[in-house]
């Protein structure tokens, strides 16, 4: 039986008998091993469009399920306790990540490639893909399931939400060379497309419509399809008057992220990465 279908006989039993658990428990650990090697993902592009790969998902949260709490503390001074079953990712030298000393966390389950840069403290979870070149900042997440490119920018104190259920939904994707501005956050499976940069403080969610002022556009999260920032886009927080009796008399507005530009030269100088730090 296929490591996919094992997964979705095992996470669709109501509950399982100790020899269920058992058998889950390796099968969860085969799936460790093909997301740690990113030979499994919980999201793939398909036909130009973002896919999630349900029983993917489904198997993470098994994960969970079979986990009993366990004492992970490193001494008395520092107490952990977690699930048995999510360990932290075991890097090694030959790994090329420069994970650096001070507090970050990398979840067993994820992929993170050759030149990624680790600035603590950060954490990665389950489930995510980090590609080459990329550099997480200081107090950045990386959610569950969330897909990163290469030679990603996510600056200090950036949130980039984890969609782990339900299982069919598509998590957060960043494509390759994308800029995300610090304390900004992307969240429901937003998918921002290459090259596009986020300016500092910029929240996007799937009931945030984003307003294009170059294109005259407006986009928004459907039924069917999460919000999508173009690629190249130049998005930064803004805001838009409310029009209600209410807001016209006390002059209220409301945040709103708009796009106000397309990447040219000017913004390609100053968002370049400083290859000197990622070799």
């Amino acid at each position: 039986m296929s490591l996919q279908k094992e997964i979705e006989s095992l996470y669709s039993q109501p509950s399982l008998t100790k020899k269920q658990s058992q058998k889950a428990e390796k099968t969860f650990g085969e799936l460790l091993k093909g997301l740690n090697k990113g030979e499994i993902r919980s999201a793939e592009k398909s036909n130009g469009s973002w896919k999630a790969n349900e029983w993917v998902k489904k198997g993470i949260l098994l994960g969970f399920r079979i986990g009993k709490l366990k004492n992970m503390s490193v001494d008395k001074s520092f107490s952990f306790f977690d699930k048995h079953t999510l360990t932290l990712k075991n890097l090694k030298l030959s790994d090329a990540v420069r994970q650096v000393p001070g507090g970050s966390s990398i979840r067993n389950g994820c992929y993170v490639a050759k030149g990624v840069i680790c600035m603590p403290p950060m954490y990665i979870n389950i489930g995510a893909y980090v590609d080459e070149g990329s550099l997480i900042d200081s107090h950045a997440l990386v959610g569950s399931c969330a897909q990163l490119g290469k030679r990603i920018h996510l600056s200090a104190a950036a949130q980039i939400g984890g969609v782990l259920e339900p299982v069919n939904s598509v998590p957060v994707i960043i494509e390759d060379d994308v800029m995300i501005g610090g304390n900004s956050g992307i969240y429901e499976g937003t998918i921002v497309q290459r090259r596009a940069v986020v300016g500092a403080g910029c929240i996007l969610t799937g009931s945030t419509p984003v307003y294009d002022s170059v294109k005259g556009k407006i986009y928004r999260k459907t039924k069917d399809e999460p919000l999508i920032i173009p690629e190249g886009a130049v998005v930064v927080a803004g805001s838009r008057p409310l029009k209600n009796q209410f807001g016209i008399e006390n002059e209220l507005s409301i945040y709103t992220p708009i796009i106000i530009k397309y990447r040219d030269e000017k913004t390609d100088a100053s968002t370049a990465l400083e290859e000197t730090i990622r070799q």
